[in-house]
């Protein structure tokens, strides 16, 4: 492989990108085809359950009028070559008589894991693998993790002031945000991604949050909320919507015993109680992700205040930190200081494939853990 390998591979990478947010749970994947140094054919996935980037790019072509006869193909992920929502992409490889496939990172899910490859050179194309392989595995981070382990991709987001705080002291209609428009609506591609999102009922009772993205996509996201004392109110945004929209409350047993009309009313209202066992040393966390990655949730967004953040660090469970810092010093007028829990913490977390960018006049910094990097097998930069 060479310099004009890589230059298209790049292409495919940065064709990708367009679809997160709007495949998941499946993998963003981009494809060009290169005919005689020129492209010829270029693809991405756009949407869940739609045609697979191969599938694009190849229509492309068609468009375009150029045979993809004696072709190259460069696609970010290991091509498909099993029937799901769409037919294998293999299949439709074969039958385009492309000569050459490059392929940037294998897809670990246990249908795929090289039988894609396999079946390509059995159908005598050459193909080889790895070339831009870490960006490959980087970009769809949590659809790797999923697919290698069965386990949910864990993001902690919030928002804060430069000494930390998270809320105004007395909100008002111009104190109500700390972050600006701009970082709020870069949230939402947020939310796009995951399959649910969390907050610790302070966060309930404190906003009276809803919880949905916006505007809304085609899957529902999961709300959840930890209350293990259900002080949930029966008349806030989260119940009132609880036939729509899921809602997941997590409470445990001893509470639910001692308050059955309550859990009654909840349960009326829509919402489903999931109850942790009251057993000594086992953490309420792990049950909770042990049972969201059960039910398939590749992607849970963490948008707690200090004490869930705090929770999550502690356990070890954080795959992406995304913190979002307005240019302000709050000082006296501030409440809810992010740093007060995370003295507790016992050693530093460390972030790995840093991205800084700027909405407005807020930044955002965006990493990776070490233990996400061990997970999607990827080194620190």
């Amino acid at each position: 492989m060479n310099e004009q390998d890589e230059k298209y591979m790049q292409a495919a990478l940065k064709l990708a990108q367009r679809g997160i947010g709007s495949v998941e749970p499946n993998p963003a994947v981009g494809c060009v085809i290169v005919k005689g140094s020129q492209i010829v054919g270029k693809g991405w996935h756009r949407k869940f359950g739609a045609e697979h980037a191969e599938i694009n790019a190849l229509q492309d072509c068609k468009t375009l009028g150029v045979s993809p006869n004696g072709a190259t193909m460069y696609v970010t992920l290991e091509p498909c070559c099993h029937y799901a929502k769409t037919p294998p992409c293999t299949d439709a490889i074969s039958a385009s008589k492309i000569a050459r496939v490059v392929v940037a990172t294998v897809d670990p899910s246990e249908h795929a894991n090289g039988r894609g490859v396999d079946q390509l050179r059995h159908a005598g194309i050459e193909v080889q693998v790895g070339l831009c392989q870490t960006q490959a595995r980087l970009l769809n981070a949590p659809f790797i993790k999923f697919a290698a382990t069965g386990r949910s991709w864990i993001i902690l987001k919030w928002a804060q002031s430069i000494d930390g705080m998270l809320a105004y002291a007395e909100q008002s209609d111009t104190q109500r945000w700390i972050s600006g428009e701009l970082s709020r609506k870069e949230v939402q591609k947020l939310r796009k991604r995951a399959q649910a999102i969390l907050v610790g009922i302070n966060t309930v009772l404190a906003d009276n949050p809803l919880l949905t993205a916006r505007p809304a996509k085609g899957q529902k996201l999961t709300r959840i909320v930890l209350d293990t004392y259900l002080r949930i109110p029966l008349k806030c945004k989260l119940l009132a919507t609880a036939k729509r929209v899921p809602l997941l409350i997590l409470t445990s047993r001893q509470t639910l015993d001692n308050n059955q009309q309550a859990a009654a009313a909840i349960t009326r209202k829509g919402a489903e109680l999931l109850v942790f066992p009251d057993a000594p040393g086992q953490s309420n966390l792990h049950f909770l992700i042990d049972e969201l990655s059960k039910r398939g949730v590749s992607q849970l967004l963490v948008e707690g205040g200090p004490k869930v953040i705090s929770s999550f660090l502690k356990e070890g469970l954080a795959d992406e930190i995304s913190v979002y810092i307005a240019p302000t010093l709050l000082g006296r007028q501030g409440a809810v200081n992010v740093a007060e829990p995370l003295t507790e913490l016992n050693q530093p977390v460390c972030l790995y494939h840093v991205d800084i960018k700027r909405f407005g006049d807020d930044v955002c910094l965006t990493g990776l853990t070490r233990k996400a990097l061990d997970e999607i097998s990827v080194t620190t930069q």
